[in-house]
Order: C-alpha cells, then structure tokens, then sequence
C-alpha cells in the first residue's frame, strides 16, 4: 500500500537587500522561466521540432501593503539592482501528520521597471504594486540548489550542472 506524500507551502518572507520585509509584501509573484525555441526542419526529417535558443526576460511582481520609504526610495531608481530573497517553509505531511520542514530560498536580483505611488480604497489598506526586472534567480531547498538563472553571466545550472559551461568555453568566455 502507498502512502501518500505531499508538500504544502502556505506562508513566505521578502528580505529587501538582507532586510527583513515581514508583513510589509501582502503578494509575489516569482519569475516563470520561459524558453525560447526555434523551429527547425530539414529534408529528410519526418517532422518538424523545436529546439531551445535561450530563456524569455525574467519579471517578479510585488504587492506591498502599504508605503513603507525604505521600499520606496529604492524602487524607483532602474539603474540600480536590488537583491531580494523569498524565503518559505516547505512542510512534508503523510498518513502520521507533518513529517518534515524545508527551507526554500529563492534569491533575486534586478531593476525594478514599473512601481505605483499607491492604490487607495476606503477601509482597505493600501496596495503599492511593483514589477521587478529579473536578471539573476537561484532555487535552493534546504541547501541544494535546485536551478540558477544568471542571464548577464550565461549561467544555466540544473541540480548543480552547468548546463552552459561548454558554451562559454566555446565564447571564449
């Protein structure tokens, strides 16, 4: 008989360049990792496929819930990159209850390229929404890292892999 197994993520936090943003951020959405593809054909084939050519622009959206400066004076400047972190808590429940607990860390780094001055409803708390060009991401759980993204150093790892190491050799880079 099988057990099932599942993994729950419920909560997280946003460190704003190794600060603490607790109960500042009241939604994110993380970058989706999107690959370009060009279509390839050619006599003799059956069909045609598709092979990957890179990865799409990378964007992180923040909901804040309410004007906080320390936020605000460093969002509006594009010509300055920011480093964020998403941490969670990855619980681990089977048949016996919650088995274990994970930490997940997702690090961020990029321009910000979009930001409100504010969004106001009567008895509702303010919401600040911002969008994040991304140019670096990396996902580690409980230490290993799961995938790294760094598009301005052509770094593509998967389970620790660098999956472009031969192509920067080949660059001369």
């Amino acid at each position: 008989m099988s057990t099932i197994v599942v993994n729950r993520v419920t909560n997280a936090n946003v460190l704003f360049d190794g600060k603490s943003m607790l109960g500042r951020a009241e939604e994110i959405d993380l970058p989706d990792v999107k690959f370009t593809t060009a279509e390839h054909k050619a006599l003799g084939m059956q069909g045609k496929l598709e092979l990957p050519t890179g990865i799409e622009k990378m964007e992180a959206q923040f909901r804040w819930n309410s004007f906080y400066p320390d936020v605000m004076s460093r969002i509006p400047n594009p010509y300055t990159f920011v480093s964020l972190q998403v941490r969670t808590s990855v619980e681990t429940w089977d048949a016996t209850g919650r088995t274990t607990q994970s930490a997940r860390v997702v690090f961020l780094s990029g321009g910000f390229k979009e930001f409100s001055s504010g969004k106001y409803k009567p008895h509702d708390n303010a919401q600040f929404p911002s969008k994040m060009n991304v140019v670096y991401i990396k996902d580690v759980l409980d230490g290993r890292e799961l995938y790294e993204i760094d598009v301005m150093a052509n770094i593509y790892k998967v389970d620790g892999v660098d999956l472009m190491a031969q192509f920067r050799t080949n660059l001369g880079i």
